[in-house]
């Protein structure tokens, strides 16, 4: 009988894609894949070492696996993803029950390292960033309609409160062919929605081809006839060009929908964090967004209390939070992450002040998005139908308006005909739940 592994993937959707390709390299080297952990031999917890709160997650995590491991009931625990590129050696010398700690790097080397935790070796390896690989097969996780699609890894931004260029490295594209391939591929395999991911998307190319390079991709994914739509997140609003704003709008296989972490909009704060922009300059490429790409839904990304956040720049994000009325829009509350510049600067904020902060601006959001679910009611839109809800009692999905896992829903009313997972359905917006939609189906 073969000997079983089993992966829980945390944090973003870009180590999931890591994790996918580890799963498929183990499967080709004629392991059993089990869905649920608890019934595997060995059990991989692919962490995220982002903020504190992540960190805590992979931590909570590896302990309920511990716990398994002393009921007998798996044989090794394996460290792999962003916690244990961070903290190495750390790792095993905090939680005793672990087995292996795995850097990126290694990845690809994931076979081997199961098998000698199964023969009962403990193991730590930290190769090269740059040894994490960029492509291969995946054993795909997601539900079989959509399916992320990573072209590129690592970050050069160095954002001054962000860990992850130590974690991941430098910037490194895909190269165009591969990505291409990719999507093909997945495109005849039936996914019907394919999400591009990085770091940062715009930044995309620049390594490669001298320049950023990401409007040429999209024209190129959209040329494949079986590719049906495209979804981008993570773009920099520094390099929102004219150019790739203009290939949303001329290309009717990209979903109208924008992923831009703008972080804050008061320049002094920017300028604190390494980014670029203020107010004004932030109101005008959101404006021009929306006016080159009509029904464009935008969503970002802010962070309250970062180090010398005065009550006038918090006021001023919360006045452009009401003013701008994002689609869709996340907050965090700032994290000090050791080694990283902002976390020796000066004037760090309680962590009751950061959180208050925090819940002003999504009880902000909250109210606009509510408000805008309601202007909703009336109109017919397409819905991919992702479920059954047994708590509501009806189907539900996704608009082009929502991205899996971080958007809202769609909860979907069917009187007559049933839609099929995957489908994609024509919904009348009847009510609203929330912020999310109800609406039956045509």
């Amino acid at each position: 009988m073969a000997e079983r592994v089993g992966m829980v993937c945390l944090g973003c959707a870009k180590n999931r894609v890591d994790g996918e390709m580890m799963l498929y390299n183990l499967r080709e080297a004629g392991y059993e894949l089990v869905a649920d952990v608890a019934n595997s031999d060995a059990a991989i917890v692919n962490t995220c070492g982002f903020i504190e709160d992540a960190k805590q997650e992979s931590i909570d995590e590896i302990l309920e696996l511990a716990q398994l491991k002393k009921e007998g009931k798996i044989k090794a625990i394996i460290v792999t993803g962003c916690l244990a590129e961070r903290y190495q050696t750390e790792v095993m010398k905090e939680l005793y029950e672990v087995d292996a700690v795995v850097g990126i790097g290694a990845n690809k080397d994931i076979t081997s390292v199961v098998r000698e935790v199964l023969d009962g070796k403990k193991k730590e390896t930290f190769p090269d960033k740059t040894a994490l690989p960029l492509c291969g097969g995946r054993v795909r996780t997601t539900p079989f309609y959509y399916a992320y699609l990573k072209i590129a890894e690592g970050c050069n931004n160095n954002c001054t409160y962000c860990a992850i260029p130590m974690i991941r490295g430098k910037f490194r594209s895909r190269p165009m062919e591969d990505i291409l391939k990719e999507a093909e591929e997945l495109s005849e395999k039936g996914v019907k929605e394919l999400i591009l991911i990085a770091q940062d998307t715009s930044c995309y190319g620049e390594d490669i081809y001298g320049k950023p390079y990401l409007a040429q991709l999209l024209r190129e994914l959209c040329k494949i006839e079986s590719v049906q739509y495209l979804r981008v997140l993570y773009c920099y609003p520094d390099r929102m060009t004219d150019e790739l704003i203009d290939v949303f709008a001329k290309e009717d296989k990209i979903i109208k929908y924008i992923d831009i972490p703008l972080q804050h909009c008061n320049g002094n704060v920017l300028k604190r964090m390494c980014r670029h922009g203020d107010r004004e300059s932030l109101t005008a490429l959101v404006n021009k967004l929306r006016e080159r790409v009509p029904g464009i839904t935008v969503r970002t990304t802010f962070m309250t209390g970062f180090p010398g956040e005065t009550e006038e720049e918090f006021a001023e994000l919360s006045e452009f939070v009401n003013e701008m009325r994002f689609e869709r829009m996340g907050c965090f509350a700032y994290s000090a992450e050791e080694d990283t510049p902002a976390a020796k600067m000066k004037g760090q904020l309680d962590e009751e002040v950061k959180k208050h902060r925090q819940e002003i601006i999504m009880e902000q959001q909250q109210a606009i998005m509510a408000e805008n679910a309601q202007k909703m009611i009336g109109r017919t839109i397409n819905v991919l139908c992702e479920g059954f809800d047994r708590l509501a009692e009806c189907f539900f999905g996704r608009s082009a308006a929502d991205a899996p896992e971080v958007d809202g829903k769609v909860f979907i009313i069917a009187e007559d005909k049933k839609p099929k997972i995957g489908d994609i359905v024509e919904v009348e917006v009847s009510d609203t739940l929330d912020c999310d939609l109800v609406g039956i189906m045509r």
